[in-house]
């Protein structure tokens, strides 16, 4: 775990949840083009994936194939404003933006 990723969960009051290196995050391929804000949920991990899932935009768009598979050790190279949220536990999300940070727990997810 990151110091910057310990001092997401210090600042936000949760025991740190960090994924393996190994684990899977679901990732937009939209994150590559610069499409802003970037989102992120954490779903309770399953089987070789950690419950992530990031994405730009606004909503989720509700078609087949909008995510695809990452090892978490790629994401940095994907979306390095994602990576120091990583630790959060499953039922947090957030948005980042140029300027902006938001991160809040969403019961939904559990």
């Amino acid at each position: 775990m990151t110091s910057e990723q310990a001092e997401v969960c210090r600042k936000y009051g949760v025991e740190p949840c960090e994924p393996l290196a190994t684990e899977k995050v679901g990732i937009a391929r939209n994150v590559l083009e610069g499409v802003l804000p970037i989102n992120g949920l954490r779903h309770r991990p399953s089987v070789d994936t950690c419950g992530w899932y990031i994405w730009g935009g606004g909503e989720i768009p509700d078609h087949d194939n909008f995510f695809v598979p990452l090892h978490v050790s790629h994401l940095g190279e994907w979306c390095p404003s994602a990576v120091r949220f990583l630790a959060l536990p499953p039922g947090f999300r957030f948005l980042v933006a140029e300027g902006y940070e938001d991160v809040w727990r969403d019961e939904g997810l559990l």
